[in-house]
C-alpha cells in the first residue's frame, strides 16, 4: 500500500529560495504528497511566495526557531511519512518514491539524504561546501546523525520521540534528535540516492563565517555529550586532524622563526603528506566531481584557510562551555 508523504519545511526570511523550493517538491513524480511550510514570522514577504503554492501554510506570530517550526508542521502532518527538507533545498523528482521505498519494512529507522555534490549555485566556495557534505555524509551507510536538509521518519515514530528540542542551541537539533532517537534502539540509515539540491550562496567570507559558526556550536554540543572525538559527519576525524595539522604547522613554523631552528621545517613535509593521505578520500571526491584544477585549489583551501575558522570556532565554543558550566 502506498503511503502518503508529508513534506515538511520551515522558512524564516528565504525570499531568495522558498520559491525555488516549493516549485521543486511540487514536481515531485511521487503520486501521494502534501507539502506543509511553516513561517517562523519572517519579515522579507516570502510567506506571500509561500501563498503562491498549493501548500498548508502555519504561519507564526512570533519568531521561535527552526525546531518549534518543525515540530508545527509534523502536528499538521496528515502523512504517513515525515520528511523534512529546508528552505534553501531544491527536491529531486524522485526523492519522495526514494523515500517511500526506503522505509518500507523500516519502520522504526530514520533515514536520511544528502545534497547532490553540484550545488544550485556552482561557484568555487558553494561547491566546496558541497562536495564535502555530500562526501562527509555519505561515507557510512548508518551515519552519526541525519540531517534536517533530508530527514525521513514515520510519523507515528517521530509523536512517539517527542520531536525535535525545542530548547535547544540554534543550530544541530537534528543532530541532537538522532542520537537521542539512536539510544532509544532506532537505527539512522544513509540513502545517498535522495537527493536535494542546495542554494548556499557562498563567498569566500561566508564559507568562512559558516565553518566558525558550525564549529562553535559543535564543540559545545559535543563536549556536553562527551564525543568530541568522534567522527560524526562533517565533524569528521579527518577534519579534526586537518586543523591539528594546520596548528602544528604553524606552530613549527613559528618556533623556527623565533629560534633560527631550521631543522624544524623538514618536518613540514611528513605532517602535510600525514594529512593529505588522511583526506584522500575527500581529496578524491574534490577531483572526480569537478576535475584536477578545481581539486587543487579546494585541496589547498581545506587544508590552509577553512581550518583557522574551524579552530577559531572550537575555541570559542570550548570558551562558551566552560563559562557556562558545562550547560549548553
Amino acid at each position: 500500500m502506498m503511503k502518503r508523504i508529508s513534506v515538511i519545511i520551515p522558512n524564516y526570511n528565504s525570499g531568495t529560495t522558498i520559491g525555488k523550493c516549493l516549485e521543486a517538491a511540487f514536481s515531485s513524480t511521487y503520486p501521494d504528497f502534501e507539502v506543509i511550510a511553516v513561517d517562523d514570522c519572517s519579515t522579507d514577504g516570502s510567506i506571500e511566495i509561500i501563498k503562491r503554492f498549493p501548500c498548508i501554510l502555519v504561519p507564526f506570530d512570533v519568531h521561535s526557531g527552526a525546531s518549534r517550526a518543525r515540530n508545527a508542521g509534523a502536528q499538521r502532518a496528515t502523512g504517513d511519512i515525515l520528511f523534512f527538507i529546508d528552505a534553501d533545498c531544491i527536491l529531486q523528482n524522485n526523492a519522495l518514491s526514494l523515500v517511500a521505498n526506503a522505509l518500507v519494512g523500516g519502520g522504526n529507522n530514520v533515514i536520511g539524504g544528502t545534497y547532490t555534490a553540484i550545488p544550485y549555485d556552482d561557484n568555487f566556495f558553494s561547491t566546496f561546501q558541497s562536495i564535502f557534505i555530500h562526501y562527509a555524509e555519505t561515507k557510512k551507510n548508518e551515519p552519526d546523525y541525519i540531517a534536517t536538509h533530508a530527514m525521513a521518519i514515520n510519523r507515528s515514530l517521530f509523536i512517539k520521540s517527542g520531536g525535535f528540542s525545542e530548547d535547544f542551541l540554534p543550530i544541530l537539533e537534528d543532530v541532537e534528535f538522532s542520537h537521542r532517537l539512536r539510544r532509544s534502539g532506532h537505527s539512522l540509515v544513509m540513502c545517498p540516492d535522495i537527493l536535494v539540491q542546495h542554494v548556499f550562496n557562498f563567498t569566500f567570507t561566508k564559507s568562512l563565517k559558516n565553518a566558525f559558526r558550525k564549529s562553535l556550536f559543535w564543540t559545545e554540543y559535543s563536549l556536553a555529550n562527551r564525543d568530541l572525538f568522534t567522527d560524526s559527519g562533517t565533524a569528521s576525524r579527518e577534519l579534526k586532524a586537518n586543523v591539528v595539522s594546520l596548528c602544528i604547522s604553524l606552530l613549527l613554523l613559528l618556533i623556527s622563526f623565533i629560534s633560527v631552528r631550521v631543522m624544524l621545517l623538514y618536518l613540514l613535509p611528513f605532517i602535510i603528506g600525514f594529512n593529505v593521505f588522511l583526506s584522500r578520500g575527500l581529496i578524491r571526491a574534490f577531483y572526480q566531481t569537478k576535475g584536477a584544477l578545481f581539486a587543487i585549489g579546494a585541496t589547498i583551501y581545506y587544508m590552509t584557510v577553512y581550518p583557522l575558522a574551524i579552530g577559531a570556532g572550537a575555541l570559542t565554543g570550548l570558551r562558551r562551555y566552560l563559562f557556562s558550566g558545562g550547560k549548553i
